[in-house]
């Protein structure tokens, strides 16, 4: 399959090593302020490439009208006003294919989650805006992603499309579906090309009052389109049926938990006579912090989301390497709340560990990896969770023959709480697989 560049909703991607400070726009008779110059957003080839194709829209946000009234009128838009692609030119851009390789020369995952995000959010504001430069432009924030599957390897040496649009609206919420497309030549079929699906869930404040704002209505055209928005609904009854199923959770499973803790309590009492195919969940821990820069933030002054999982998934692969001692590979990445916003200055902790290992299957044992990501005030002595982030990591056959007697440990905790944990994250996998 050959992608083509030229469809006006398709936007190339290229490297960022050029100068911040180039006379290019001046010499085309622009006095408009280089994009790597303007303020509140996050840079990265995508974001660079998004910013530059809807100046218009963006120039708004940046500096919204004074007093503007809120939007008088909602809009009905279909998703192919909103259907956007980007295109990684990674087979003729070195610079641009050395910006995303990864030391097994494959897509880093975690800039790849950074350009999601960034893409959904440049779609999401597509749909919500009315082409009225007089009223002022709502506020637009990642609440969720549902869980992303990897389902092939992304090459870095190959063509990359990421295309998505809106596929359902609530009354104050918007889902945004993005599909990550690679073709080979002996691979054209669109459908195998998929490498990954995900799914962005952002809700719309005013951006005056902080209080939640209607948004404009969508009319799915084709049967595709419908059919999405039907399965988004599905996912949203989905979602309120797992919080009900957790706090019935509470109320009992007492002879799991003494289950999941009897062995956790050998390694703490009679640390000799322990498996020594387990290891206690806190013995796999591993923990960085960082201080929210300025050259992080979004437009509306918050850290954006897509370097929040970033840094996420950079610690979650981490831990699983340090666990299985060969080199992970990234399954997926479960469905994910955004809590609370995260500021610039914010002192954030991120804290993994190893929850729990599948090994059913010996030819693909499972790794399942949490991070909670802690927004940390320590004037105030307050330490709040903005973010807990489940990735799922395998390691690869060809790695496992490499070392002789390789085997994945058993998890298991020393509290309470860490069992529950496990147990709750358990439940939540099988009410996901059983919906699918």
């Amino acid at each position: 399959m050959e992608f083509n560049c030229s469809s006006p909703n398709t936007i190339p991607v290229v490297s960022t090593f050029a100068s911040p400070f180039d006379n290019s726009a001046a010499a085309n008779g622009s006095s408009r302020k280089p994009i790597s110059l303007w303020p509140g957003m996050y840079h990265s080839p995508v974001t660079n490439a998004l910013w530059e194709a809807k100046s218009q829209i963006f120039e708004r946000l940046l500096d919204p009208p004074k007093d503007a009234p809120p939007q008088s009128e909602l809009l009905t838009k279909t998703p192919s006003q909103s259907r956007t692609s980007i295109l990684y030119n990674f087979s003729s851009d070195y610079i641009l294919r050395e910006q995303y390789r990864d030391p097994w020369n494959e897509v880093r995952i975690g800039k790849l989650l950074e350009d999601l995000d960034a893409l959904a959010g440049t779609i999401s504001v597509k749909h919500c805006s009315d082409d009225d430069s007089t009223t002022r432009p709502l506020l637009l924030v990642t609440a969720s992603v549902d869980k992303i599957v990897l389902k092939k390897p992304i090459s870095v040496d190959i063509d990359l499309k990421i295309v998505g649009s809106v596929i359902w609206v609530g009354r104050s919420s918007i889902e945004i579906q993005l599909e990550v497309i690679q073709s080979t030549k002996e691979n054209s079929d669109v459908l195998d090309s998929v490498a990954l699906t995900a799914n962005f869930i952002f809700v719309a404040r005013d951006s005056k009052t902080g209080k939640a704002a209607p948004v404009n209505r969508l009319s799915p055209e084709t049967e595709h389109e419908k059919l999405l928005f039907d399965e988004a609904e599905r996912r949203g009854s989905l979602r309120k049926r797992k919080r009900v199923d957790r706090r019935e959770f509470e109320n009992g499973e007492i002879n799991r938990l003494e289950a999941l803790l009897a062995e956790g309590r050998i390694f703490c009492d009679m640390p000799a006579l322990a498996d020594r195919d387990s290891i206690l969940l806190r013995d796999t821990r591993l923990e960085n912090a960082l201080i929210c820069q300025p050259q992080q933030r979004n437009i509306h002054g918050r850290i954006f989301g897509g370097f929040l999982m970033h840094r996420a998934f950079e610690l979650a692969f981490s831990t699983a390497y340090a666990f299985a001692g060969l080199v992970p590979c990234f399954l997926e990445v479960d469905h994910v709340d955004f809590l609370r916003p995260v500021d610039v200055g914010d002192f954030l902790r991120l804290k993994s560990c190893v929850l729990y290992t599948e090994l059913e299957n010996p030819d693909q044992p499972l790794i399942n990896v949490e991070v909670v990501a802690h927004v940390t005030r320590p004037e105030l002595r307050t330490s709040e969770v903005s973010n807990t982030f489940y990735f799922t990591f395998t390691v690869r056959p060809e790695a496992k023959a490499t070392k002789d007697g390789f085997k994945i440990r058993n998890v298991v905790p020393a509290t309470e709480e860490e069992a529950r944990r496990i147990l709750e994250r358990m439940d939540a996998e099988i009410l996901t697989r059983g919906s699918q």
